[in-house]
């Protein structure tokens, strides 16, 4: 059972490598063997997950997230894609997330924001998901979204300047940091000469886009 699945640490979370060779359902007992043995070590710990050496579909990678989740306490935060370049704005937004919950500054959202949804947080929150068009977020803190953002956004609200935003794709439809509105149409030509992540901060009295990683 102990070639079935193998557990890999990293700097942002770990890697489940797996048999590709073998019914999914081995693997699924595999893992649950593997995660109740260790459930001691991993108690309530928050990480991203990268399943490695065969190609799951999107139920077998929900199942095989309530097994780990269920069986050790787990909080997964986003799987890692394991395309070169994926990986990288992952990276870099995981271990940003992982800094903020350390040092308890910042809540979880898991789920896209849909048409007319409104969220607010008196601290920093990270959104698992998309924020649709329609849908709008208020922090008194930073947003981090990861996922595409095409709604509203608005961060340290209401006059805090020095709060940032970042998501996987930024084509918002308002975006405000403190007391200042970005333009939309300057925000949205940023946003395409911006590759990858983008991190939008205030810099001399207006807000501008940047790229999260280098």
């Amino acid at each position: 059972m102990d070639r079935l699945v193998t557990i890999k640490s990293n700097r942002y979370g770990m890697e489940l490598r797996m048999n590709p060779d073998v019914p999914f359902e081995e693997i699924q007992k595999a893992v649950v063997e593997k995660f109740t043995d260790a459930a001691g070590f991993f108690k309530n710990a928050r990480m991203a997950i990268s399943f490695t050496g065969r190609t799951l579909t999107a139920t077998e990678e929900e199942i095989l997230i309530q097994t780990i989740t269920e069986t050790t306490g787990v909080e997964l935060l986003c799987i890692i894609d394991q395309d070169e370049k994926k990986e990288l704005m992952y990276r870099s937004i995981v271990e940003q997330t992982l800094s903020n919950i350390q040092k308890r500054e910042g809540q979880f959202y898991k789920g896209t924001l849909r048409k007319r949804q409104v969220l607010e947080s008196e601290s920093s929150i990270v959104i698992l998901g998309d924020v649709e068009p329609g849908a709008k977020v208020v922090s008194k803190g930073n947003i981090v979204i990861v996922g595409d953002l095409y709604g509203s956004v608005h961060a340290g609200a209401y006059d805090n300047r020095d709060a940032y935003i970042v998501a996987l794709s930024m084509q918002p439809k308002r975006l405000c940091i403190g007391d200042i509105e970005a333009k939309r149409q300057l925000i949205s030509q940023e946003s395409l000469n911006v590759r990858g992540p983008k991190i939008a901060v205030v810099d001399g009295g207006r807000i501008y886009l940047d790229p999260l990683t280098d």
